[in-house]
């Protein structure tokens, strides 16, 4: 497979792990993940994960509501090593967008992973300001249009046509769901999928010999019937 795979987390143990493993090209954390982790020093957190994760890209995200707040923020961040993203999301929490403030960033030389995007539209407007040829990073909630009833293969493969080009603007399947997500990412053209660890643990089941798979299942079935003790 073409398509790079990251690691999304913010436990640093789990992400050394990770770090030895061949097939990690990159990481990616949010505040959400690193609450979860119960990360208390945000920057402390930042700076050893990208230290940890060096040479491989680490996203890392601002949290500020207003764009002054976000832009000092992705300065900041963005000051602690060139393998650094700043993840920018693309409105704020009014639904205000901020391709004003992806223009202003990435014509400073920021290195850019616009987040949380959902449309051909938003898709279209963030490119627009991408103009200055710095590495940067489209992240497409693909997992959460999905879970929105609708299929994200168009929009992914629309706005893959949309980059098609521009190379140094790379597209990320966000909130995969299941490992079959990692070969529709494959398919619509994504440079990027970013997995949490049960994902992860499931990527040796692609391409799995459905047989095997079959009788495998019925074996766990009967092994925890018979180690629970039931009767009939």
């Amino acid at each position: 497979m073409k398509i790079a795979l990251f690691s999304d987390g913010a436990d640093l143990v789990e992400m050394s792990k990770m770090r030895g493993n061949s097939l990690v090209k990159g990481f990616t954390t949010n505040p959400t993940l690193m609450k979860a982790a119960g990360v208390k020093d945000y920057v402390d957190f930042a700076r050893k994960a990208r230290e940890l994760v060096f040479p491989l890209p680490i996203s890392l995200e601002v949290f500020e509501d207003n764009f002054a707040g976000m832009a000092r923020q992705a300065r900041l961040l963005s000051s602690l090593g060139e393998n650094v993203f700043v993840k920018i999301p693309v409105t704020n929490t009014e639904g205000l967008p901020s391709y004003n403030l992806i223009s202003e960033l990435n014509s400073e030389g920021v290195k850019l992973n616009i987040t949380a995007v959902f449309t051909v539209i938003q898709a279209k407007n963030i490119t627009d300001g991408l103009t200055n040829e710095v590495e940067s990073i489209i992240s497409v909630f693909a997992g959460r249009i999905a879970d929105s009833g609708r299929d994200p293969l168009p929009t992914m493969k629309s706005i893959h046509s949309l980059l098609d080009k521009k190379n140094h603007i790379k597209l990320l399947w966000a909130s995969p769901r299941e490992i079959l997500n990692v070969v529709q990412a494959e398919q619509a053209g994504c440079d990027i999928i970013t997995m949490t660890s049960d994902l992860w643990r499931k990527l040796p089941t692609i391409g799995k010999n459905l047989d095997e798979f079959s009788k495998e299942t019925v074996k766990m079935f009967y092994e925890d019937a018979i180690n629970s003790g039931y009767t009939i």
